[in-house]
């Protein structure tokens, strides 16, 4: 089961952060201040970085794993984030789903941005199903459907190579 598929499946699965509360698992302490949102990339060397992935398939399959295992280990902070997050009140918990739609919203992103440089349509495919299916769950990360996750990182996984 590809990486962030098994994450997911395991923390939905088991509805807590029990099986989550690892070195992946470990977010921010009660109390502690959300880490700074990061500085902005500049445009011209976004779009190199773009223009040096355009077509490549390896390259693009290398940093969609990069993205998927970074948004799993997000997710579960994520969710261990919201958890705190209630027990604090209703202004930390605005925060928190701020922030976790603020993730959400940039996985989806950078899954359909990708989608945009390959030139492979299976990989386009998958990318674009996977950008899809992140956005449909927006900032509720408990809404999130494991199964269909786990297809289409699957299908994201053969159309690389790997599976």
């Amino acid at each position: 089961m590809p990486r962030i598929s098994l994450l997911l499946a395991t923390c939905v699965a088991l509805g807590a952060l029990t099986a989550c509360s690892g070195p992946l698992g470990s977010g921010r302490a009660t109390g502690t201040p959300a880490p700074a949102p990061p500085s902005p990339v500049d445009p011209s060397v976004a779009a190199s970085a773009d223009a040096a992935l355009a077509g490549d398939t390896k390259a693009i399959c290398a940093q969609a794993e990069r993205a998927t295992t970074s948004f799993g280990e997000t997710y579960i902070a994520d969710l261990k984030l919201k958890i705190d997050a209630a027990a604090e009140g209703a202004e930390a918990a605005r925060r928190a789903d701020e922030k976790i739609s603020r993730d959400v919203r940039n996985f989806s992103f950078a899954l359909a941005d990708m989608a945009g440089l390959t030139t492979d349509p299976a990989l386009k495919k998958a990318l674009t199903e996977m950008s899809t299916q992140v956005k449909a769950f927006g900032g509720d990360i408990t809404k999130i459907n494991a199964e269909k996750m786990s297809a289409i990182s699957g299908r994201l996984d053969k159309a690389c190579g790997r599976g």
